[in-house]
């Protein structure tokens, strides 16, 4: 008889992760997780308390991946535009993590204010200030109108109310961040 697979905290958090990315945050629960992982729900409930927990633990994983994804590359020619254009495409793209991400109450809650204050937001308004030659409270008072173009596109994308077209989107970012940057 071979050995027992340990299950580990690690790989639960990466089977609920799939399941999220694949069939949408209403699908997780202890038994899903026991099915992905081939086992039965007693490790998983061993390892974490509640399967809120789980969700947190998920949470957190794919909030790091969200920002991995959406981070522009050294290689854009335009940083902003390349992040804006990222966050759409995760829309798209990744569209029941998008919805667990930022469209559900669990987790989201975080009002205008809190954004523009928190600290992940630093090297976003240090890429604005350089391009757009303005001080990090011009950058942050730009980025929230820039923000909700590129959130709203993106959650169109997520909830299939809209067709993806780079292009487009492309065109629609570059017209707000040119009207941003206009000196006037």
């Amino acid at each position: 008889m071979p050995p027992r697979t340990k299950i580990t905290k690690e790989m639960i958090i990466d089977a609920g992760f799939e399941i999220i990315r694949e069939k949408g945050h209403e699908q997780l629960s202890a038994r899903a997780i026991g099915d992905h992982l081939h086992c039965s729900t007693q490790p998983v409930l061993y390892s974490f308390k509640t399967v809120d927990e789980i969700r947190e633990a998920v949470y957190q994983k794919a909030d790091a991946y969200h920002s991995e994804y959406i981070a522009p590359k050294e290689t854009d020619r335009d940083p902003m535009l390349a992040l804006g254009l990222n966050y759409v495409r995760f829309g798209h793209e990744e569209k029941n993590l998008f919805r667990f991400l930022f469209q559900t109450d669990q987790f989201g809650g975080m009002d205008i204010k809190t954004l523009m204050k928190n600290p992940d937001l630093d090297f976003i308004i240090s890429i604005m200030v350089k391009e757009m030659e303005c001080d990090k409270k011009t950058a942050r008072e730009r980025f929230l109108s820039f923000f909700c173009l590129v959130h709203g596109l993106a959650s169109l994308m997520a909830n299939n109310s809209m067709k993806y077209d780079k292009k487009q989107c492309q065109k629609m970012l570059e017209q707000v961040f040119l009207a941003l940057t206009a000196k006037g």
